[in-house]
């Protein structure tokens, strides 16, 4: 097989280590070593010779697995956008958008929306709800502001940002007619706790990010209900000894999943070795990806700001021409979990774990035997994405975590 070849709907996978299922329980020496597929759909999965009876009565492909893995297909919760275009596009863009990511192994994602006015990104969201229900591959949408702290911005246009007042998180809310994943907020903001009940009460995941909230503030946002961290370290206060900040705000409220940027560039590797080891099932890793994701080197925009691409590395334009602040990133989900294992030091394992599973818990992503995936108002419950009856949505690795094929 080439790397870019589809898995057919019928198949037989074998000498395989299966990257699926609860970590208390899994051990590669006895993960299972085949996975039977029929219309899409996992019908069986087992150790030792039973896949030659399954062979010898399928009618679909039998692929040796050569001491590869199989995975779930990976979930991305936080992305901007790809192939030159961005979720504010709209529907003649997201097929773009989806296409590279769906070549490196992204199954499913929440479209993300940079900060605009109340109105603009109701705008945004109304047009959202409809892809969310017309492509399969959206879960959900996330809008990644106005609520920030002018302070901690990034690439975030700072004449739009402003407090969430009741009228505008209503707004949100009916515009995005229940298909919004998550929203990130800056806690220090007027109003903001009362805006994080009320998100969460609405099922909403609410998102800690682009703040200058300390310690104390950050985890009085997660006992409201907020219950991700935006990519840890990057648009807020780092850790001191005196200061935690809200990175170890995150680490001590166990509901809180913490989002990584594992590009190599938004967080050193071994700040993101520390970060696994403090959050343990608890890390997601995301691409926060922008238009330029899947393109070269080159001039670009994340919503209303210029963006320069040099060497894959996203920066603002500032007036004076000079390279700002990173601008999201050109990362895909692949990429981002090769790197968890040869640079980070996670098992292949907890990198595809964070890359699927816990991620799609974050949003509470629905998946159930025999139906697709969704995210806003649901919870995932089963510690297995591969499990008999669920979609065959999954990934064949090499051992260097590379991607062989692929059926998303």
């Amino acid at each position: 097989m080439t790397q870019t070849e589809q898995i057919p709907a019928e198949a037989v996978i074998h000498n395989a280590c299966i990257l699926d299922g609860e970590p208390a329980t899994f051990a590669e020496e006895t993960a299972d070593t085949w996975i039977a597929i029929a219309q899409g759909t996992v019908t069986a999965r087992g150790r030792g010779d039973g896949w030659k009876d399954r062979a010898a009565s399928a009618r679909g492909d039998v692929i040796d697995a050569a001491g590869g893995f199989v995975a779930p297909a990976f979930v991305d919760i936080h992305c901007h956008g790809a192939g030159g275009a961005s979720a504010e596009d709209g529907a003649e863009a997201i097929d773009a958008v989806l296409d590279v990511h769906r070549a490196h192994g992204t199954g499913r994602l929440a479209l993300s929306f940079v900060s605009d006015t109340v109105d603009g990104l109701c705008r945004s969201l109304r047009v959202g709800a409809g892809l969310v229900r017309e492509r399969a591959p959206v879960m959900g949408l996330h809008a990644e502001g106005p609520f920030l702290s002018p302070d901690f911005k990034g690439a975030h246009a700072p004449e739009v940002l402003t407090s969430p007042t009741p009228a505008a998180v209503e707004a949100i809310l009916e515009a995005a007619d229940g298909t919004l994943a998550q929203i990130t907020i800056a806690p220090e903001l007027p109003g903001a706790l009362d805006a994080i009940a009320r998100f969460t009460e609405a099922g909403v995941r609410v998102a800690v990010g682009h703040t200058a909230a300390d310690f104390e503030l950050t985890a009085a946002a997660f006992e409201a209900g907020a219950s991700i961290l935006t990519h840890a370290f990057n648009a807020m206060p780092g850790i001191h000894h005196r200061a935690p900040g809200p990175v170890l705000a995150a680490a001590e409220a166990e509901h809180v999943t913490v989002e990584l940027i594992n590009d190599g560039v938004h967080v050193a590797g071994p700040v993101a070795r520390m970060l696994h080891e403090l959050v343990p099932g608890r890390l997601a890793l995301i691409t926060d990806a922008m238009a330029a994701t899947g393109l070269h080197d080159g001039s670009y925009h994340l919503g209303s700001l210029p963006v320069e691409v040099k060497d894959s590395v996203a920066r603002l334009v500032t007036p004076d021409g000079s390279p700002g602040a990173i601008a999201g990133s050109t990362l895909t989900m692949d990429e981002a979990v090769k790197r968890a294992v040869a640079e980070v030091g996670l098992s292949p394992f907890d990198a595809v774990q964070a890359a699927s599973l816990t991620p799609l818990r974050a949003v509470g992503g629905v998946l159930e035997a025999g139906d697709s995936l969704h995210a806003a108002g649901g919870t995932v419950d089963a510690g297995s994405l591969l499990a008999p009856g669920m979609p065959a949505d999954l990934l064949l690795l090499n051992e260097d975590m590379s991607i062989r094929s692929m059926r998303t």
